[in-house]
């Protein structure tokens, strides 16, 4: 069977996987069009992101700054090729906090055509 070209793969990345991206993929899941997931950038985050899930998405959308240099570096060739967005949102939210939910959308809604 033919895999579906019509879906737009969006990953969120943070440190722990606790709270900011989790939230986004809460979000994100179930809207027509979009699979979305979410991994963390720490050792020992809930989900830690790997290569696989790296490649998986057309769109990976980091918290901070620092989550984008720890992609290129970890993940040099790979990264290249995706089209990493940060979002600049701190880690300062409860998961599905009403504010995080607000410029969550607000930050990547533009990105998804």
């Amino acid at each position: 069977m033919a895999e579906r070209t019509d879906i737009l793969r969006i990953l969120f990345i943070c440190t722990q996987n606790m709270l900011r991206s989790p939230t986004g993929e809460q979000i994100y899941t179930g809207v027509e069009g979009i699979e979305a997931r979410s991994a963390g950038i720490s050792p020992d985050a809930i989900e830690v992101i790997t290569l696989d899930l790296l490649l998986w998405a057309d769109k990976i959308f980091v918290m901070e700054e620092r989550h984008r240099l720890f992609l290129e570096q970890s993940f040099a060739d790979a990264a290249v090729a995706k089209e990493i967005i940060c979002l600049g949102i701190p880690d300062i939210y409860d998961y599905m906090d009403s504010a995080l939910v607000r410029l969550l959308r607000e930050r990547v809604t533009p990105h998804l055509g």
